[in-house]
């Protein structure tokens, strides 16, 4: 677990993915198209994935991939960013955690 608070400390949004997850990717999609960048961690690609992975299992996350953190909090699977983007909450936790600063309702439609 203190490998993975590492790293996600001090920073707005940490996607653990893996490179053949096309659930990770949609996520990746998802967060980027409201403006932020998130930082990526491909655990099939990083020397120490099977660590990170134990570390986000022990946490609760099953699959272990895709794992969103917004604000260093974990926010959970796809399922759960998910259901934050329709309740309307994701925009204000970007927002919240400093990963976008802006937001225009009408620039998703266009």
């Amino acid at each position: 677990m203190e490998v993975v608070r590492r790293l996600v400390d001090e920073r707005p949004v940490v996607i653990f993915s893996k490179s053949s997850c096309c659930v990770s990717h949609s996520m990746k999609q998802l967060i980027t198209s409201y403006g932020a960048n998130p930082t990526v961690y491909e655990l099939d690609e990083i020397p120490n994935g099977r660590e990170v992975e134990r570390g986000l299992q022990s946490m609760g996350c099953k699959p272990s991939v895709p794992a969103v953190f917004i604000g260093q909090k974990l926010v959970g699977g796809s399922n759960e960013v998910i259901s934050l983007q329709v309740r309307g909450k994701l925009v204000p936790m970007l927002m919240e955690a400093g990963a976008i600063w802006v937001w225009n309702r009408t620039s998703s439609t266009a």
